[in-house]
């Protein structure tokens, strides 16, 4: 059985690697779009692997369903013709160049540490196993990620009011 699983985590994986490359090298939005999704099902076969249903379930239904019909209502609605016209962003080379050598950097500091990179100190204790998921993961984010959990709340929110401002302003 753990051959199997092995298998699988390869095949999320590789999903999830192969959909998010394509979804930022796609010169069409609805291709990068499409790409998106398969690296959500990626991901969500991820989650599946680590026992994780309720998360499974959600990127399904919410990310899967919801956003990313929403996202390919809004590429079709926008006016591609006229915005692959503009000028795109082309100055960030250096920011990108920057990026990929502090992740280079982050690879290759965990390949000379070896495997201690990886091990949690000795002072964290092992979660509860008791209740399901959706218990633990509540407990979770309602105790320790609180914090992050209501910025991402505001940003949100943030995000919402700004596109209907914008909306407004084009109407």
């Amino acid at each position: 059985m753990h051959m199997i699983d092995t298998i699988f985590f390869y095949i999320f994986a590789l999903l999830t690697l192969l959909g998010a490359v394509l979804t930022v090298t796609r010169r069409s939005a609805v291709h990068s779009a499409i790409s998106l999704i398969v690296s959500l099902l990626g991901v969500a076969g991820l989650f599946l692997l680590q026992h994780a249903e309720f998360l499974f379930a959600v990127q399904i239904v919410l990310y899967i369903g919801g956003i990313m019909v929403l996202f390919l209502f809004v590429i079709m609605l926008v006016n591609l013709d006229q915005a692959s016209r503009e000028r795109q962003f082309r100055k960030g080379w250096w920011l990108a160049l920057a990026c990929v050598a502090g992740v280079g950097a982050e690879i290759l500091w965990f390949l000379t540490r070896g495997a201690g990179a990886f091990q949690l100190p000795t002072g964290v204790a092992a979660a509860p196993a008791a209740g399901g998921n959706v218990e633990r993961l509540a407990d979770a984010l309602f105790s320790e990620y609180l914090l992050p959990f209501e910025l991402a709340s505001v940003l949100l929110l943030a995000a919402v009011v700004g596109s209907v401002l914008l909306a407004k302003k084009r109407a």
